[in-house]
């Protein structure tokens, strides 16, 4: 089980990601006791709530990586946040773990490296999970429940034990996935939906009971 969100909080630690989703993720370092000194984002804005220093767009050709020794991920969308993960992994730096204190990890988890989880959120026994995933505020993840990379559960969600859940999927607020249920990659599950049936790769599905959507 990988739970340690920093190894020397000596390191000079950047968030990529300056609005909506980052805060929370700030927020929760706080909670630790793990000082960001830096942000990236397209550009600098204009209103700084954690006084943060900018340094400029990490897509940009002249970026500085070594700036920084560590990044934080505080990009919500599935899509960007992996196309971030793997410029900074490209350029040797590692990405850390945020785990809000008040959240519940069970023993024997398997944890990858850029996951936000957030409040009040639990994570039981037997998890495997990917890179770069989002676990947000009050969300439960089962027993063996398998989550692949860039995965966003967006609050109050849950999953029932042995879900399968593919690369890039985001599951809706206070959606519900019933037990042993198998979700392909790039699916959209709407919020507040409640999937009793299989949903293969790139499909959006809504409703109680959930249906396809397109």
């Amino acid at each position: 089980m990988s739970l340690v969100v920093l190894d020397n909080k000596m390191d000079r630690i950047a968030i990529i990601g300056y609005s909506g989703h980052s805060y929370v993720v700030l927020d929760a370092c706080l909670k630790n006791d793990l000082r960001v000194q830096f942000y990236s984002d397209l550009f600098e804005k204009d209103e700084n709530p954690f006084d943060l220093q900018y340094i400029g767009n990490e897509s940009g050709a002249i970026f500085d990586w070594n700036l920084a020794d560590s990044y934080i991920l505080g990009i919500g969308d599935n899509n960007i946040r992996e196309k971030i993960s793997s410029r900074i992994i490209a350029n040797g730096k590692k990405i850390l773990n945020v785990i809000h204190p008040t959240s519940t990890i069970a023993n024997f988890v398997q944890l990858g490296h850029g996951i936000y989880i957030g409040p009040q959120t639990i994570v039981n026994a037997l998890v495997q999970m990917g890179n770069c995933c989002i676990i947000n505020s009050g969300a439960i993840v089962e027993h063996e429940c398998r989550i692949g990379n860039n995965v966003h559960l967006a609050p109050g969600s849950v999953l029932a034990g042995q879900v399968t859940i593919g690369k890039n999927t985001f599951i809706g607020a206070n959606a519900v996935i019933k037990q042993g249920i198998t979700i392909g990659d790039n699916v959209i599950i709407g919020a507040g939906s409640v999937v009793l049936n299989n949903i293969p790769t790139g499909e959006v599905w809504v409703g109680n009971p959930a249906k396809k959507l397109r």
